[in-house]
C-alpha cells in the first residue's frame, strides 16, 4: 500500500461508511437485508464483474451507507472476489473510500473458525463492531454465548442478532451509531515478536508525525518485506526512509525476529481459547447434531445423490407447471393491448405492424421470461437458505472430479442455468487459472432460462399433446440436464488436452441446516428479476424490432398489388381472407429474412429444418429469447406471440414441407431442442467470456465447439428418426 493511499480521504462523503466483513456462510446477507431491506443497490466495482452491494439506513436519526463485502476467510486473497474485499477492507480500493466502521458478521456455532479472520482485521487498527449471528442455533445445542466476556476478550462491542426475525436489530443499529461517534480498536493479546512490534510502534509514530495515519499491519507487512509498494513509497520521504532501513536492517539481524507475524497456528489457538470461553455448554459431550443425522443420508455416495436428482427434477417440472397461469395472464395482457393499438394506427400498416408486431411482441416476449427466472431463482434461493446448495456441491464433487474440476464449479454451473452471463462470472471464486477457465468454457452448456421459452413452446406444440403433462415434465427436465451430462467429457477433453489442468483439493463448509429466510428470498428473486428486465429486456425488444424490420421489408403497395392478383388469378376460388393469407407468405418470402432463410436452408437439411426454422435459428443468434417471437413473425401469427400462444402451436402443427409432409413432429421438436440445449446462441455470453478471459480467442473458441456440438446433436436425432420410421 502506497503512502497517499493509506491516508484516510480528506473529502469523504458525507455519509459514513460502514462495512460488512465475515467469513461465507454466516447469515451476513440476513443481516444486511434486515438493516437495509429494499434500499439496496446492486452493480459492479469499476473494471471487475464482482457486484457492489451497498444500502442505507437511518441510525440514531443519521443516514449511513452500509457495504456488503463479499465473503472471505483470510485477508490473503486468492480469488477475484476476495482481492476486492480486502482492498476494501484495508483502504487500498481505487474507488472506494476506507470504511469508517467494519462491521464484522460472525456465527455463533462457526466462532472459533470466524474468529481467525477477526485476528487478521485487528491488526488494521481499524474500529471495528462485531455481531454474532445464529444464537439461536447454539441455543437448541444446548449452549449458551457469553456475550460479555467476548466482547471483553475481543475489546469491541459485540450484538448478537438474528436477522430473518429481526431480533437484536435495533441494538445492532445503536451499536453503529456508538461505534461511529466513538470509535473501538482492538488490542489483542496475541503473541508477535516483540523486536517487530517496537520497530513498528517506531515507525508508525514517525509516519503519524509526517501526517500519514498508517495501519499497524500495513508497517508490519512492510517492513517484513511482504508489501515491496510500501517500501517504494517510502522512497520519496528521507526521513521516514532513513527509520525505514534502519528497522528492517535491524529485524533481518535478529534471529528472534524470524517469526514474521503471528503464525496461524496461535492465531487459530488464541480463536480456541476465546470460543472455549464465551461459549458455556449446559451439557458434556456433544450429542450428534440433526444437520449431521441428515447428511448421513444427504451426501451419502448412493441415496444423495438420487434425491439430488429427483429434487432437480421436481424443480424443473414446477417450474414448467407453475409458470404457465402467470405467462398465460401476460399473454391476455399483451393480447389486449394488441387489439387497442390496432385501430388508431390502421391508416399506416407498416407502423401499425411496427407497434404490435415489433414492438408489443418484443416486450410481451421480454416479459414472458420473467416469471420462469422468479420462479427459478425462489428455488435457487430455498435451496441455499436451507444450506443444501452446500451438499450438492459436494456431491457434485464426486460427479466433476474425473474430470478435472470440483466441487467449486457447481456454482457457477448452477448460476447458469439461470443466465451464463453471471454463471461465468462466478467462476470468479475458483483460485486456479486453468479451472477456472475449464469452467467458464463448459458453462454456456447449461440450459439457463433464456432457453426456457423455446422448450416450453416445443414441448407444449408436440410432446404434451401427444404424450401427456408427465413427458411433458421429463423432457424439460432432460434438456437442462443434456448440458450437464455434455459439459462433464467437455471439461475432460478441455483438461486432458487444451488446457492441460489438474484437479484441486476441494474444501467447503458445511454449514447447519435451517428454515430458510422469506425476506432473502423475496428479495434475491426481485433483485435478479429486476435485472434481468434492465439488462436483458433493452435486447430482446431491440432485436425484435430488427428481425420484424428484415421479414417486413423491402415491401411497397405496388408489389402488394401486384402479388394480390396474380394470387387472385392462380386460385380464383379463394375468398379476400385465404387471399391476404397468401399475401402474408409471399411478402415473407421475398423479405430479407426469407431470403436470408433459403439461401441457408441446405445446410439444416439434415437436421430435419427448412428454411422457416433455419431462419428463426439463425435470428436467435444474438438472443436465444428471440426464436419465439421470431417464429410468430415468421408464420404471420398476431402479436401477442409467446410459448404458450395457442394460434402459434396450432400453426407450428399444420405447417407443412413443400411435398405436403407435416413440418414438424416429435423427433423434430427433440433435436430443435437439443440444437438450443448445446448451441453458443447468446452474444451476452460470448461478450462476458471475452471480459473475463481477456482475448477473443476463447469466446471464438466457445461459439464454434458449441455450435458444431448443436449442429450434430440435431442431426442425429432426425437421423434416427428417419431409421425409426
Amino acid at each position: 500500500m502506497s503512502l497517499p493511499e493509506a491516508q484516510r480521504d480528506p473529502q469523504a462523503q458525507a455519509l459514513p461508511l460502514v462495512a460488512m466483513v465475515g467469513n461465507p456462510n454466516t447469515g451476513k446477507s440476513s443481516v444486511f437485508n434486515a438493516l437495509t431491506g429494499s434500499a439496496q443497490r446492486v452493480a459492479n466495482y469499476p473494471g471487475v464483474t464482482v457486484e457492489r452491494v451497498s444500502g442505507k439506513l437511518a441510525v440514531e436519526g443519521a443516514k449511513v451507507e452500509l457495504l456488503d463485502v463479499p465473503g472471505l476467510y483470510s485477508l490473503e486473497a486468492l480469488s477475484e472476489d476476495e482481492r476486492v474485499a480486502v482492498d476494501v477492507i484495508r483502504g487500498a480500493s481505487q474507488t472506494e473510500r476506507r470504511p469508517d466502521l467494519l462491521l464484522c458478521v460472525m456465527d455463533a456455532p462457526g466462532l472459533e473458525r470466524n474468529l481467525y479472520l477477526f485476528t487478521e482485521l485487528a491488526d488494521l487498527d481499524a474500529p471495528l463492531l462485531v455481531a454474532v449471528t445464529k444464537t439461536d442455533q447454539l441455543e437448541a445445542e444446548d449452549k449458551r454465548l457469553d456475550v460479555a466476556r467476548l466482547s471483553s476478550l475481543l475489546d469491541v462491542d459485540v450484538v448478537p442478532v438474528v436477522g430473518f426475525r429481526g431480533r437484536g436489530i435495533e441494538e445492532l443499529k445503536s451499536a453503529i451509531s456508538r461505534n461511529l461517534e466513538r470509535p473501538r480498536i482492538p488490542d489483542l493479546e496475541i503473541e508477535f515478536s516483540p523486536l517487530v512490534e517496537f520497530k513498528v510502534a517506531l515507525l508508525k509514530e514517525r509516519l503519524a508525525r509526517a501526517g500519514f495515519d498508517v495501519p499497524k499491519a500495513n508497517v508490519r507487512r512492510g517492513l517484513l518485506g511482504e508489501d515491496p509498494e510500501f517500501a517504494r513509497s517510502v522512497e520519496d520521504f528521507p526521513e521516514i526512509k532513513e527509520a525505514f532501513d534502519e528497522a528492517v536492517g535491524e529485524i533481518q539481524k535478529s534471529q528472534a525476529a524470524q517469526r514474521q507475524d503471528a503464525t496461524p497456528e496461535e492465531r487459530y489457538q488464541w480463536a480456541e481459547m476465546v470460543t472455549r470461553a464465551a461459549i458455556e455448554r449446559d451439557r458434556d459431550g456433544r450429542p450428534k447434531s440433526t444437520s449431521d443425522k441428515i447428511d448421513s443420508w444427504l451426501t451419502h455416495r448412493v441415496f444423495g445423490l438420487l434425491f439430488f436428482v429427483a429434487l432437480m427434477y421436481l424443480v424443473f417440472q414446477s417450474i414448467y407447471t407453475l409458470a404457465q397461469p402467470l405467462m398465460a395472464g401476460i399473454e391476455w395482457a399483451f393480447g389486449k393491448l394488441g387489439e387497442w393499438t390496432t385501430a388508431p394506427l390502421s391508416g399506416a400498416p407498416w407502423l401499425q405492424s411496427l407497434v404490435s408486431d415489433g414492438l408489443l411482441g418484443g416486450v410481451g416476449t421480454m416479459l414472458m421470461f420473467l416469471p420462469q427466472i422468479c420462479i427459478l431463482f425462489l428455488f435457487i434461493g430455498i435451496l441455499e437458505g436451507t444450506g443444501y446448495l452446500a451438499r450438492a456441491a459436494f456431491l457434485m464433487d464426486r460427479l466433476l472430479g474425473w474430470c478435472g474440476l470440483n466441487g467449486r464449479a457447481f456454482i457457477p454451473l448452477l448460476s447458469s442455468f439461470a443466465c451464463a452471463v453471471p454463471g461465468i462470472m462466478a467462476a470468479r471464486v475458483m483460485p486456479d487459472r486453468k479451472s477456472r477457465l475449464a469452467t467458464i468454457l463448459v458453462a454456456p452448456l447449461m440450459s439457463c432460462s433464456a432457453r426456457l421459452p423455446v422448450y416450453v413452446l416445443l414441448i407444449g406444440t408436440f410432446i404434451e399433446p401427444q404424450f401427456g403433462a408427465g413427458w411433458a415434465g421429463f423432457a424439460l427436465f432432460a434438456m437442462h440436464v443434456l448440458g450437464l451430462i455434455v459439459a462433464v467429457p467437455v471439461a475432460w477433453v478441455l483438461n486432458r488436452g487444451v488446457l492441460r489442468g489438474s484437479r484441486l483439493p476441494f474444501l467447503l463448509e458445511l454449514p447447519p441446516y435451517e428454515w430458510p429466510k422469506a425476506r432473502d428470498v423475496w428479495l434475491g428473486v426481485y433483485f435478479r428479476g429486476k435485472v434481468f428486465v434492465k439488462t436483458a429486456g433493452t435486447i430482446i425488444v431491440a432485436l425484435s424490432i430488427v428481425i420484424w424490420s428484415l421479414a417486413y421489408f423491402p415491401r411497397s403497395p405496388e408489389l402488394e398489388d401486384q402479388l394480390r392478383a396474380q394470387i387472385s388469378q392462380a386460385d380464383p376460388s379463394l375468398d379476400a381472407a385465404g387471399v391476404e393469407a397468401k399475401l402474408s407468405g409471399e411478402l415473407l418470402a421475398r423479405s430479407y429474412l426469407g431470403q436470408f432463410g433459403k439461401a441457408i436452408e441446405p445446410a439444416f437439411l439434415p437436421a430435419g429444418f427448412d428454411w422457416r426454422l433455419s431462419t428463426a435459428i439463425i435470428s436467435a443468434f444474438p438472443a436465444r429469447e428471440v426464436m419465439v417471437s421470431t417464429l410468430g413473425i415468421i408464420f404471420n401469427v398476431s402479436s401477442d406471440v409467446d410459448e404458450t400462444s395457442t394460434d402459434l402451436r396450432s400453426v407450428l402443427r399444420s405447417a407443412k414441407w413443400p411435398d405436403g409432409r407435416p413440418l414438424a413432429n416429435p423427433w423434430t421438436a427433440v433435436g430443435l431442442m437439443v440444437f438450443f440445449a448445446l448451441c453458443a446462441q447468446c452474444m451476452s455470453t460470448l461478450a462476458t467470456i471475452r471480459r473475463e478471459t481477456n482475448s477473443w480467442g476463447w469466446p471464438v473458441f466457445v461459439f464454434v465447439y458449441m455450435s458444431g456440438l448443436a449442429y450434430l446433436g440435431a442431426v442425429v436425432v432426425h437421423q434416427l428418426s428417419l431409421a425409426f420410421g
